[in-house]
């Protein structure tokens, strides 16, 4: 059995794959590397750079649980901060020595005598690894709109995900094509800078109103000098998000909190937007919940400007000189923003290159043919050794943060205890994950999705099979669940030994 490079090899520098490599080291697994095709840790925040990018749940829920930061400059923090968090992360925990950038993983295979992964890369060079945690997330690859003539625009074109601040948007005819939750921030950060703003609108989005505020230095001083109180900061901010989305999406049949802070949103959509007419296009014929709400103070208020056109017409095509409507109307443009979002469950995406398994298994395939789902969100049968951080039925909704946690701390379980019984491989039973999908099925039908309204949400929370691959449980429980699942789930298995004569 040939001994590969590393025992575990960590693909992706972001949050999770920091988190998951500070997992590792704890647990005194250190023969492991990390790979990551940007230029330095951050995964998401490097590239999402666009005006006005803040991130979407209060400052205190989006960090680790051990390493609390007491100094954000506001309740939800801006980009930049989340990518200076990450770098201080990583430096703290000496993962730097640990960390390989510019390397872009483009296909893993598992080698059944081995017991251990071969990746290639982009530039040509092989990684062995005995074990690979993917943590290359979902928020990463940008969303191509579909939309025919995109390319042939003579004018700049953007995406919210790669933004180019060379761009100069002042006094220009700017468009943006969609109102997700980049646009909701986008928008107000340039209104006041371009020309003229046209807001292409699919689907209105529910926005509330956003508690964002500075955070005095003194707070900060208090946080870490009172005992407890660093905690009891992050407890509440969790009680937060777990009530608004958590309890609010996976308990919608029963606990009707969707309604009541729908009505929230309709009254701040009220009080917002002048124009009845402009306000009944921008109100969502979709239950709240039904895709990710946004947070914003200033988002609606733009569309009262003069300067500023809502068109809810759907787009027929791109011409070099503007963006056509299927009334034949043409809008000319100089810089087109494309807010389209990001891949989740595409091809190419999820995974994000091709994972060949045992018996030459695509997982991609896999998936295709038999709906997303992993064990617990992390392992799928077929596939030993390779675990997902942000697999099918994974992530409930709360914290990235107690995602990045729990599921690391999964994955080390696993690993300590393959070391334990000088095994090789490990792989979820089919049966284990089976029943594991079955559950998830069984317990998805309480939650907000499977309303009526929500075929009219045109939200990315659904795959092509029509599934929403979001864990229907408590934060509490994923918690548990990480700590508790039975490892008899998984088959250990030791290398063969060779015959003593052989071995002779």
């Amino acid at each position: 059995m040939a001994v590969p490079d590393h025992d575990v090899l960590v693909i992706g520098g972001g949050f999770s794959g920091i988190g998951a490599s500070i997992a590792l080291e704890k647990a005194g697994i250190r023969d492991y590397r990390i790979v990551d095709d940007n230029d330095g840790f951050g995964g998401t925040w490097p590239w999402n750079t666009y005006p006005g990018i803040a991130v979407d749940i209060p400052s205190f829920s989006y960090q680790y649980s051990f390493e609390k930061r007491t100094d954000w400059s506001r309740t939800y923090a801006p980009g930049r901060e989340l990518r200076a968090y990450a770098e201080d992360v990583a430096q703290r925990h000496g993962l730097a020595a640990k960390a390989r950038f510019g390397v872009r993983v483009d296909g893993a295979t598992y080698d059944e005598d081995d017991h251990a992964w071969t990746l290639s890369t982009r530039d040509g060079e092989t990684l062995t690894a005995r074990h690979v945690v993917d943590a290359t997330g979902v928020l990463t690859n940008p969303k191509p709109p579909g939309i025919e003539g995109v390319e042939a625009f003579a004018g700049t074109t953007l995406h919210t995900a790669r933004w180019d601040h060379s761009v100069d948007v002042r006094g220009k005819r700017v468009a943006v094509i969609g109102t997700g939750a980049s646009a909701v921030q986008l928008i107000p950060a340039i209104v006041d800078e371009v020309e003229h703003l046209t807001v292409f609108q699919r689907t209105p989005i529910w926005c509330l109103p956003k508690f964002d505020k500075p955070i005095p230095q003194a707070v900060g001083r208090t946080l870490r000098r009172v005992p407890g109180t660093e905690a009891l900061a992050r407890a509440l901010s969790q009680a937060l998000v777990e009530v608004t989305f958590t309890f609010a999406a996976h308990y919608h049949r029963g606990f009707p909190l969707t309604s009541l802070v729908e009505k929230s949103a309709r009254k701040h959509l009220e009080q917002e937007v002048h124009d009845p007419v402009l306000r009944d296009k921008l109100t969502p014929r979709y239950a709240l919940g039904c895709k990710r709400p946004s947070f914003h103070n200033e988002y609606l208020a733009t569309f009262n400007r003069g300067d500023v056109l809502l068109e809810t017409t759907p787009i027929a095509r791109v011409n070099p000189g503007g963006i056509v409507t299927e009334d034949g109307i043409e809008h000319e443009v100089d810089v087109l923003v494309l807010a389209t979002g990001f891949q989740v469950f595409d091809a190419g995406n999820l995974p994000k290159y091709p994972v060949t398994g045992r018996d030459g298994a695509d997982l991609f395939t896999y998936w295709d043919e038999n709906r997303h789902q992993a064990y617990e969100g992390i392992s799928v049968p077929g596939f030993p050794n390779y675990f997902y951080m942000f697999g099918p039925y994974g992530y409930n909704g709360s914290s990235y943060f107690n995602l990045v946690e729990t599921q690391a701390r999964h994955i080390v379980r696993c690993l300590r205890h393959a070391r334990e019984r000088g095994a090789t491989q490990v792989e979820v039973t089919r049966e284990a994950n089976d029943r594991y999908f079955a559950e998830m099925l069984r317990r998805r039908t309480r939650q907000v999705f499977w309303s009526e309204s929500c075929a009219n949400a045109n939200s990315y929370y659904f795959d092509k099979h029509g599934d929403v691959p979001l864990r229907p449980v408590t934060t509490l429980e994923t918690i548990w669940r990480a700590r508790r699942f039975d490892l008899g789930d998984y088959r250990f298995t030791a290398p063969a030994r060779e015959p003593a004569l052989a071995r002779a």
